[in-house]
């Protein structure tokens, strides 16, 4: 029930970020992170972070991986920062970060990858999701595969030795993301697949997915137009 109340809460709340109306935006972004804060004082912080990956801190703070960049999480004031200037990340960002460590099972890799379309609820949201990551990135990369390389150094990313470019993104310890890309050949246009390991449900609901593959969408695209 909790978690379900999580999930309609956050998918309210990335609604509202892309379609602002007014206050509710913030309001529907403080229901999700009420929620988030009433978890955090329940979650048993030493687990959940061998489930994640996460660092145990001495002082009972935990550091997070999150597409290549560490992140300190402070479980008792529900707060996160950047390691590396100790800037406090957006609410968004925060409450994305919690989901993935509170959420964790500590599943093992199962080696079957999936698309968004298999997720729960994947079928209905697909378009949103095309929007919001396939498209722009084929608008972007479609022609120009080596550009995709390039961008995807920011996030240590490794090659998939598929498609006409490829990378293998660790969005968090134990959610690996491959984006695979096809060129243009004149006839047919771009094609842009991103795949994931089945044991992703088993750390991120489906729109925090959406919201991860988001982000990796403009950094790559912001990283390209930044280098011309």
């Amino acid at each position: 029930m909790v978690a379900t109340l999580i999930l309609i809460a956050y998918m309210k709340a990335q609604k509202m970020l892309y379609q602002p109306k007014g206050n509710q935006t913030v309001y529907n972004l403080d229901v999700a992170y009420g929620i988030v804060k009433e978890r955090l004082a329940k979650a048993e912080v030493r687990k959940q972070c061998e489930k994640s990956g996460a660092e145990l801190q001495p002082d009972g703070a935990v550091v997070l991986r999150y597409l290549n960049q560490d992140y300190r999480l402070d479980i008792n004031n529900a707060t996160v920062m950047r390691t590396d200037n100790n800037q406090e990340v957006s609410l968004r960002e925060r409450i994305l970060l919690f989901h993935y460590f509170i959420q964790a099972k500590g599943t093992p890799l199962v080696g079957k990858q999936i698309t968004y379309r298999d997720l729960p609820g994947g079928l209905v949201y697909y378009p949103t999701f095309v929007k919001r990551t396939i498209k722009p990135l084929a608008d972007t990369f479609g022609e120009k595969p080596d550009l995709l390389t390039k961008a995807g150094e920011q996030f240590a990313a490794r090659p998939a030795a598929t498609g006409d470019s490829s990378l293998v993104i660790d969005a968090f310890p134990r959610v690996p993301i491959t984006l695979i890309l096809w060129k243009s050949d004149g006839e047919l246009p771009a094609d842009i697949n991103l795949l994931f390991d089945a044991s992703i449900t088993d750390y991120l609901e489906s729109e925090d997915v959406t919201v991860v593959c988001e982000t990796i969408t403009w950094r790559l695209i912001n990283h390209t137009r930044s280098d011309r």
